[in-house]
C-alpha cells in the first residue's frame, strides 16, 4: 500500500474524517513512508530544509556553553530527534575543548536511518567520544542533566481549527474520489488547555498543538532535575492569533521551497506549524516546571558570546565565511528573530547566560 492508501484507509475505517493531526503523523511518521522515516536526505542543502546546526558550528557551540555552565563536567544531556547528528557533535565537540564533558550524551530518535545517520557524524567527526554517545527509543526516567530540544515540537502533529458562525469547529481530512480535502467538524472545538483566538472573523483558521503540550507534561514526569531548552521557531500568543494571521502557520517544505498545501507530495514534503510558545510556557508551569528565560535565538546566541568565537579566528577567509554563517544565525531577515528559546527548569536554581541581553518571558 502507498502512503496515501493508507491515510485513506483510516479515514474509511473511521467511518468518516480523521483530524489533521492524525494526517500529519501519518504523512511524516508512518514507518518507511513517512517523511521522517524513509531515510533520504531531508536536511542541509540537498534536502528540504537547513537547520540552525546545518548552518554553522558556532550554533552548537554556543549551545555547549550553556550547557558547560550547568552540568559543570558531570551529569548529562538529552538531545530529542538530533537529525543528522551534527548539533551532538558541535556540543561534544565545545565540551571537551571546555574541559566539561558530560557522563552521557543521550539521544532519542526512533527512526532507524536517522540513528544510523547520526553515528555516523559522531563517529567521524569525534571517534573518541562516539563511546559517551547512546541512543534511546523513549524517555529515560528520573533523568537529571539538560534537555535540548532542537525544531522538535514544530514537527509534532497538530490540530487545525477554524472560526464559523461564532465558534471554532475542527478542520479534518476525508477523502473524496481519492483525493484528500478538508472538511470542518459539525461539533464545537473545545481545548481547555490551549485558550483559542479572540479573533472573530469568518474563516480564520489556526492551529492548536495538544501533542506538544501533552510532550512538555511527560518530560517534567520523566526529570528528576534539570534545564530544558527548547528552540524552534515561533511566538507569543498575541503574534499568533494576530488578527491578519488568517490561514494559521501550517507550511511544508520539499527542496527548499515553501507550500500550505499538505495533500500534494505527501510523504515527500515535510509539515510544519510554528510554536505558540505562550501554550507551551503555561503548560509547563502547570506541570510543574520554572520559566528560566525566553528570548530570541539571536539574542540568545549573542549573549553566549557568537562573536567571541568570530574575533578569535585569525584566518582572513576563514573569519569572512564565520562572518556570513552568523548573519543567517542572528540576523532578523533570517534565522535570529523568528527563532526563539524557552528554558524550563525543575529542582534547580540557575541564571541561565543565554538570556543575559534579552528576556521576554514577560510577554508569554
Amino acid at each position: 500500500m502507498t502512503l496515501k492508501d493508507i491515510i485513506a484507509q483510516s479515514i474509511r475505517d473511521n467511518n468518516g474524517a480523521i483530524g489533521f493531526d492524525a494526517f500529519m503523523d501519518f504523512a511524516l511518521y508512518t514507518p518507511a513512508l513517512g517523511y521522517y522515516r524513509r531515510g533520504e536526505t531531508i536536511f542541509g542543502e540537498k534536502g528540504d530544509f537547513i537547520t540552525a546546526p546545518e548552518t554553522s558550528d558556532l550554533f552548537g557551540y554556543c549551545l555547549a556553553k550553556q550547557c558547560s555552565a550547568i552540568i559543570k563536567g558531570s551529569g548529562y544531556i538529552l538531545e530529542f530527534g538530533a537529525g543528522t547528528g551534527i548539533l551532538a557533535a558541535q556540543i561534544l565537540f565545545e565540551l571537551a575543548r571546555l574541559d566539561s564533558l558530560p557522563e552521557k550524551y543521550y539521544i532519542l530518535e526512533l527512526s532507524g536511518q536517522l540513528q544510523q545517520k547520526q553515528k555516523d557524524t559522531i563517529s567521524r567527526v569525534l571517534p573518541e567520544l562516539i563511546e559517551r554517545v547512546e541512543w534511546l527509543s523513549e524517555l529515560p526516567s528520573d533523568f537529571s542533566g539538560v534537555v535540548i530540544a532542537n525544531e522538535v515540537l514544530d514537527a509534532m502533529p497538530a490540530k487545525r481549527v477554524r472560526f464559523r458562525r461564532g465558534e471554532f469547529f475542527e478542520l479534518a481530512v476525508t477523502v473524496e474520489e481519492g483525493s484528500f480535502q478538508w472538511q470542518i467538524q459539525n461539533k464545537t472545538f473545545n481545548s481547555p488547555l490551549t485558550p483559542l483566538p479572540s479573533v472573530r472573523v469568518e474563516g480564520y483558521t489556526t492551529e492548536v498543538n495538544q501533542r506538544a503540550l501533552a510532550w512538555v507534561d511527560s518530560l517534567y514526569q520523566a526529570m528528576r532535575d534539570g534545564v530544558v531548552l527548547l528552540i524552534d521557531y515561533g511566538m507569543a500568543r498575541s503574534d499568533y492569533h494576530h488578527e491578519q494571521r488568517t490561514e494559521g502557520t501550517l507550511r511544508c517544505y520539499q527542496q527548499h521551497k515553501a507550500s500550505d498545501n499538505p495533500f500534494e507530495n505527501i510523504g515527500k514534503q515535510d509539515m510544519t506549524t510554528s510554536v505558540n510558545f505562550s501554550d507551551v510556557a503555561e503548560q509547563a508551569l502547570g506541570s510543574g516546571f520554572k520559566i528560566a528565560g525566553y528570548c530570541t535565538q539571536a539574542m540568545f546566541l549573542i549573549s553566549l558570546g557568537i562573536d567571541e568565537y568570530l574575533l578569535a579566528e585569525t584566518d582572513e577567509d576563514r573569519r569572512i565565511t564565520l562572518a556570513q554563517q552568523v548573519k543567517q544565525l542572528v540576523l532578523p531577515s533570517a534565522m535570529g528573530e523568528s527563532f526563539k528559546v524557552l528554558a524550563l527548569t525543575k529542582k534547580l536554581s540557575v541564571k541561565l547566560k543565554g538570556f543575559t541581553e534579552q528576556d521576554l518571558a514577560h510577554k508569554l
